[in-house]
C-alpha cells in the first residue's frame, strides 16, 4: 500500500507537469513504466486509491444521463457584438475609472462543473439551465488537466470550459471515419456521448475560471478566485487583466482579438467582470444574466453557404488539391468566395457535394477551409472525381486519398517549383514572384532551376512588365542567389515533406549537400523529427536521375550552398527564444536569423522550455504569460547590445 501510494502521488505530480504546467520532468517511457507497475499492484491488492490516475480512462457506456442540480445556479452572461454597447454597458453599471474590472479569454466549449467534498473530486455535470445539468462525471474523469484532490476541504464546485486544442482537432481528423467539424462542437460531443471511451479518444482539456460555490463563502474578488484555482492545480489560462475602467477594458479586449489566433484553444470573445464582489453583490442579477458582467463576442469565423462547383489545383509536387468555388459571404470581415478542401477522400468523409449548404472556417488570415455539410437539397449533386489533369490532359495517378498529375513539365507544377525556389526561405530571389515563373514558362518553356542562372538579358526586357530597372534587379538578385546557406538550398529543392524546419536540421547534421544526398533511410530516422516517411521522400528525392541532374547543373553553374555554423559560447547558446510584439529596427525574420546564428533556437509560443523572451512594442498575450512563468524577457535596446558584443 506504501508503494502504491508513493506511485500515485509520484504520477499526479508528473501529470500535472504535463497536462496543467506544460513542463514535463519524465520521459513518456518513465511515465508508462511506473504506471504499468501500479496497474499491476492494483490488480494483486484489488484495491485502487481515490486517486489513483488508472481512474482516468474511459469506462463502459452508460445508458442515459443522470440529472444533477447545482449547488447554487449558473447564470449565462449577457452578450454584445460592438464597443458601443460595451460603453452602454458601462454606463449601466456606472462604471468609472476607478472600477476594477477582469478582462479574460472567452472559450469557445462546453461548460462544466466539478464537485468537490473534503479535498475529493466527487462528480461533474453540464451547465444545462442552470439550476439541472446533466451527471458527466464518467465522461470527464477521462479528462488527465485536472485534479482529483485538492486542499481546499470544504464543499465546492468549479467552473470551466471542456475544449478539444486545434491541435488535436486536426490530428483526430487526419484517421477519422467521421471527421468532426470544429473544436466547439467535438468537445461538446465528447462530453455528451453516452460512451466515455468515445470522450477519452479526443483528449480533451478543460480550462477552469470560476468557483460557482464554495462552502466557506467563497472570495472577495475573481482575481482571488482565479489564484485560488491556480493553486489547487486547476488549469487556468495565463492571461487575465486588471483593468481600472472602460479604456482600459477595451484595451484588453484588442489585446485578446489581436493574440487569440496564435492559440491552440477555440475562442470566440473576451469575458468582461467586475472585479469586487461585494461590487457585484449591489448589482445583483437579471433573470438571464449577472449584471456585473458581459461577454464581448468577435465576428464569427464560421458561416454557412452553397457550394456551387469544385476546381482542382496541381501543387509542386503534383498533388491535386480541390477548391471549393461558393456563393459570397461575409466572414470575419471579408467576402467569401471560395474555400479548400484537403483531397477526394475529405470530399467524400465530409459528404460534400455540388449545390448543398457547408460550413466554413476561416482562421489565422489562410484561405478558408470547408468543415463539412450542414445541408443537402434534391438537386445537389456529387463531386466528379477526375482521372486527367485539367491543365496537361495525363493521366492521373490515385496514392491513397490522393490525386497526383504524374506530367512533371505540367505548368502549375513548375510554377509552383520556381515560385518555392526562389522564395524567402529558399534562394531568397527578390521580386520573383509566381507571374514570374509564369511568364518564363510561357515564353522561354523554364522547367528547371538551373534554368534561371542561364537567363539573357535583352529576351527578359522583352517580356510583359520588365524594363530596363526591373530586369536588371531580377539579374542581380539571381547572381547574388548563387552564394546561399546550404539550410536555404534544401528548402529550394522542394523535397516533399522537408519545410523549414527539416531543411536546418538536414543542413546541420550533414554540412553539405554531397554527404546529404548519399544519405539512406537509417540515418536520416536518427535525425529527431524525421520519421520514416521523411526520410523516404529524402532518399527518393536523391535516387531520382533528373534531380540529380538539376542539382549538378545549378553547382555548375556556381550556385555554393554553404553551411553556416552556429557560433559556440554566444549569448544565445542553448537559448530557446521567443519574439513578441513589434520591433522597431529589425523584421521578426532578421532577428530570428542572428539569434539562431548565435546559437539560438526560435520557438513559437510560451512554454516553461521557454528560457527567454525578447519583446517588441505592443507585445501582448505572450509577454504576458512568460512573467507568468517568471522567464528572462528582454527588450531591443538590450538585444541590440547582445549582438554588438
Amino acid at each position: 500500500m506504501q508503494e502504491m501510494r508513493e506511485l500515485v502521488d509520484k504520477l499526479n505530480k508528473y501529470a500535472k507537469e504535463y497536462y496543467v504546467e506544460d513542463n514535463p520532468t519524465v520521459s513518456d517511457s518513465e511515465y508508462d513504466k511506473l504506471y504499468d507497475r501500479l496497474r499491476l499492484l492494483e490488480a494483486q491488492s484489488g484495491v485502487v486509491l481515490f486517486d489513483s490516475p488508472t481512474k482516468r480512462v474511459g469506462g463502459e457506456p452508460i445508458s442515459a444521463f443522470q440529472k444533477h442540480q447545482h449547488l447554487q445556479r449558473l447564470y449565462s452572461l449577457d452578450k454584445c457584438t460592438s464597443k458601443e454597447e460595451l460603453y452602454a454597458w458601462a454606463k449601466r453599471v456606472n462604471l468609472t475609472s476607478d472600477t476594477k474590472c477582469t478582462v479574460e479569454y472567452k472559450f469557445d466549449g462546453l461548460t462544466v462543473c466539478l464537485t468537490y467534498k473534503d479535498g475529493k473530486f466527487q462528480s461533474a455535470s453540464t451547465r444545462g439551465n442552470g439550476i439541472l445539468g446533466e451527471d458527466v462525471t464518467a465522461q470527464v474523469l477521462t479528462i488527465k488537466s485536472f485534479p482529483l484532490t485538492i486542499d481546499y476541504q470544504g464543499t465546492i464546485e468549479v467552473q470551466g470550459e471542456a475544449v478539444m486544442r486545434l491541435s488535436v482537432l486536426e490530428d483526430y481528423n487526419k484517421t477519422a471515419t467521421e471527421p468532426l467539424k470544429n473544436a466547439r462542437n467535438a468537445a461538446a460531443g465528447a462530453i455528451r456521448n453516452l460512451d466515455p471511451k468515445i470522450t477519452e479518444k479526443r483528449r480533451l482539456d478543460i480550462m477552469f475560471y470560476n468557483v460557482n460555490y464554495a462552502s466557506d463563502g467563497g472570495f472577495t474578488t475573481q482575481s482571488g478566485c482565479v489564484e485560488f484555482l491556480k493553486k489547487n492545480g486547476f488549469k487556468v489560462h495565463p492571461f487575465l487583466k486588471v483593468c481600472s475602467g472602460i479604456e482600459q477594458v477595451i484595451e484588453a479586449i484588442d489585446l485578446i482579438e489581436k493574440e487569440r489566433k496564435t492559440l491552440d484553444i477555440l475562442t470566440d470573445g473576451a469575458v468582461v467582470k467586475i472585479d469586487d464582489y461585494n461590487h457585484r453583490d449591489f448589482l445583483g442579477f437579471t433573470d438571464k444574466f449577472p449584471r456585473w458582467a458581459m461577454a464581448y463576442k468577435f465576428e464569427a469565423e464560421e458561416v454557412t453557404t452553397i457550394l456551387k462547383k469544385v476546381i482542382w489545383q496541381v501543387g509542386r509536387t503534383g498533388k491535386l488539391t480541390p477548391l471549393g468555388i461558393l456563393d459570397p459571404v461575409e466572414l470575419g470581415g471579408a467576402t467569401v468566395k471560395k474555400a479548400t478542401l484537403n483531397n477526394y477522400g475529405d470530399i467524400l468523409r465530409k459528404k460534400v457535394k455540388i449545390g448543398a449548404r457547408v460550413l466554413v472556417r476561416r482562421s489565422n488570415e489562410v484561405i478558408p477551409e470547408i468543415l463539412g455539410t450542414t445541408e443537402v437539397f434534391e438537386d445537389s449533386k456529387d463531386v466528379e472525381k477526375i482521372s486527367i489533369c485539367p491543365y496537361c490532359g495525363t493521366t492521373l495517378t490515385e496514392i491513397g486519398a490522393n490525386l497526383f498529375c504524374p506530367n512533371q513539365s505540367c505548368k502549375p507544377r513548375v510554377v509552383a517549383s520556381l515560385t518555392n525556389f526562389a522564395c524567402k526561405n529558399g534562394m531568397n530571389i527578390e521580386g520573383f514572384s509566381e507571374k514570374t515563373a509564369e511568364l518564363l514558362f510561357d515564353k522561354f518553356s523554364v522547367t528547371d532551376f538551373s534554368e534561371l542562372y542561364t537567363l539573357d538579358r535583352e529576351k527578359i526586357l522583352d517580356l510583359e512588365g520588365f524594363k530596363t530597372a526591373k530586369t536588371d534587379n531580377m539579374m542581380s538578385a539571381i547572381e547574388k542567389s548563387k552564394k546561399v546557406p546550404l539550410e536555404n538550398f534544401i528548402f529550394a529543392l522542394g523535397i516533399d515533406n522537408v519545410g523549414k524546419k527539416t531543411a536546418k536540421d538536414l543542413a546541420s547534421r550533414y554540412g553539405d549537400i554531397t554527404a546529404l544526398m548519399k544519405a539512406d533511410v537509417n540515418d536520416l530516422i536518427g535525425i529527431e523529427d524525421v520519421g520514416e516517411v521523411v526520410a523516404n521522400s529524402i532518399v527518393e528525392y536523391f535516387a531520382d536521375p533528373k534531380n540529380l541532374s538539376v542539382i549538378d547543373k545549378l553547382l555548375a553553374l556556381g550556385v555554393t550552398p554553404e553551411y553556416q555554423s552556429v557560433v559556440k559560447g554566444s549569448v544565445f547558446a542553448g537559448e530557446r527564444v521567443v519574439l513578441t510584439g513589434t520591433l522597431l529596427d529589425f523584421k521578426r525574420d532578421e532577428a530570428s536569423k542572428i539569434i539562431e546564428s548565435l546559437g539560438g533556437t526560435i520557438v513559437g509560443s510560451v512554454s516553461a522550455k521557454t528560457t527567454l523572451v525578447l519583446a517588441g512594442e505592443n507585445a501582448g498575450s505572450k509577454l504576458d504569460k512568460a512573467r507568468a512563468l517568471n522567464i528572462k524577457i528582454i527588450d531591443e535596446e538590450t538585444f541590440k547590445s547582445l549582438i554588438n558584443t
